[in-house]
């Protein structure tokens, strides 16, 4: 049954939330934010649908308030689910922060449930009301725009044809033998169905590492035969999963079904990976980013090239970032590939005025969002002030345009949105997200954008008050 809160005894805790004041400010002020019942209601909203009973029968759960704050310590301090657990346990101004009290602290296992029943779109919510607050707090007025984009990585390895045909392979294997177990003594299969041929796989991608290392046209036939063979391990693994796939689809155990949902994951996957591997080695085609796939188990890794200075190629996701004045993020969206960032003007724009009620005053981007288009899209709008610098060879009255006074102190106040970028990913986890598949990506970067806002809230408030 869902709980709210824990109830313990408010004068010995009175003493601990003095003290949290008098040694972090930051803290006690996001704690008086983390109070706001909207809040709280948007992440009770989604674990009440964990079951279809939440509500009303069973034992009772982690309090909502205790699992939230909990949450928000993770990514304020950027902790894993151990640390955090850990950290909680271990101090007085945490357990009274986080309303745990006296009580036992949740294990790291039940606040990674809790983290998994939380929506992407809650999350959206959650910041939008964070985003008011701000507002109310005067933090932020909402005068001006700046957005800027930036990429997330994955938690993939380097992805290389070889060792994603071999990952294929044992991934494929280990599912035929927990078949094995299912499908039992069935006559339409032999136990050449069932061959593991994981070793195999694995000793042809050491040999094409090897050979990738040397030089000659030895090494470079060598390197070939070997992806030869890995390829045709990987198609005979595929033929085996897709036997056992057709046998187990007359079944309909819930075991069986287990094995159905993996074996349609993962072998038109290993396909693909068969499919570019046998374009770009045998067939010597440029494979376009987009058709690609890097990584079995997070396939909505995109291939980015941004010509950044020693990392001109990144797999992640390309996320685009809207801060305001005061320093809050006011949205966050995972883009589908590596789309243009002249496509994500509008957007930040019809946000902004959804949000505030009213266009910004002044609105900023870099060269990459430039176009006439734009800028008159920004006016019509009602934005006095658009700065988004022409790149190229520019018109003498473009170049007059841009070195006005106020077109340039907009420059130097766009500049600041790649500073809170950094902070948000050297300080609260936006540099390489750790947890899995689409959705939680987006509550990922979701939770960094908002222990960072949280942050400035915090501090701002704090700063006022003293």
């Amino acid at each position: 049954m869902l709980q709210d809160r824990y109830n313990d005894d408010p004068h010995f805790w009175a003493i601990i939330e003095h003290l949290a004041i008098e040694m972090e400010p930051e803290l006690a002020q996001i704690d008086k934010i983390l109070e706001d019942d909207e809040l709280f209601q948007l992440i009770r909203k989604d674990l009440a649908q964990r079951y279809p009973h939440t509500l009303q029968t069973g034992r009772k759960s982690t309090p909502v308030e205790v699992g939230l704050r909990m949450l928000s310590v993770k990514r304020l301090y950027q902790f894993t689910y151990r640390e955090t657990e850990w950290h909680i346990r271990d101090s007085l101004v945490l357990r009274w922060f986080c309303r745990v009290y006296f009580n036992p602290v949740p294990d790291h296992t039940t606040l990674n449930r809790f983290a998994l029943a939380i929506k992407p779109e809650t999350l959206h919510a959650f910041n939008e009301r964070i985003t008011a607050m701000a507002t109310k707090l005067k933090v932020t007025r909402g005068r001006k725009l700046r957005t800027d984009g930036t990429v997330v990585e994955t938690p993939i390895a380097y992805p290389r044809d070889s060792k994603l045909l071999a990952d294929g392979v044992r991934v494929l294997s280990r599912v035929l033998k927990r078949a094995k177990a299912v499908v039992g003594g069935t006559a339409q299969v032999t136990a050449e169905t069932f061959r593991d041929r994981t070793r195999s796989a694995r000793n042809q991608a050491r040999r094409i590492a090897k050979r990738a290392r040397q030089k000659g046209k030895d090494a470079k036939a060598g390197m070939r035969e070997s992806y030869r063979r890995l390829v045709n391990i990987s198609r005979a693994s595929i033929r085996q999963a897709q036997t056992i796939l057709d046998v187990l689809r007359g079944q309909s155990s819930q075991a069986a079904a287990g094995v159905i949902g993996q074996l349609e994951t993962f072998i038109p996957r290993v396909e693909q990976a068969v499919a570019q591997t046998v374009r770009r080695v045998f067939l010597g085609e440029r494979v376009p980013a987009r058709e690609k796939i890097v990584s079995l188990f997070e396939p909505h890794t995109a291939v980015i090239r941004r010509g950044k200075a020693g990392k001109e190629t990144e797999f992640g996701r390309k996320v685009w970032l809207d801060e305001v004045d005061g320093g809050i993020v006011t949205r966050w969206e995972v883009l589908k590939g590596n789309p243009s960032d002249a496509e994500q003007w509008r957007p930040a724009i019809d946000h902004h005025i959804e949000q505030f009620g009213k266009p910004p005053h002044q609105a900023s981007g870099d060269r990459g969002l430039y176009s006439p288009d734009n800028e008159t899209y920004a006016r019509r709008k009602g934005i006095n002030r658009v700065i988004l610098p022409q790149p190229g060879h520019k018109a003498e009255q473009r170049r007059q345009y841009e070195a006005q006074r106020w077109f340039k102190r907009g420059r130097r106040f766009h500049a600041g949105v790649e500073g809170r970028i950094s902070v948000n990913k050297r300080k609260h986890g936006l540099g390489r997200c750790l947890d899995h598949g689409e959705e939680g990506f987006d509550k990922w970067v979701g939770w960094g954008v908002i222990a960072g806002n949280l942050n400035v809230l915090g501090r701002t408030v704090a700063a006022k008050a003293s």
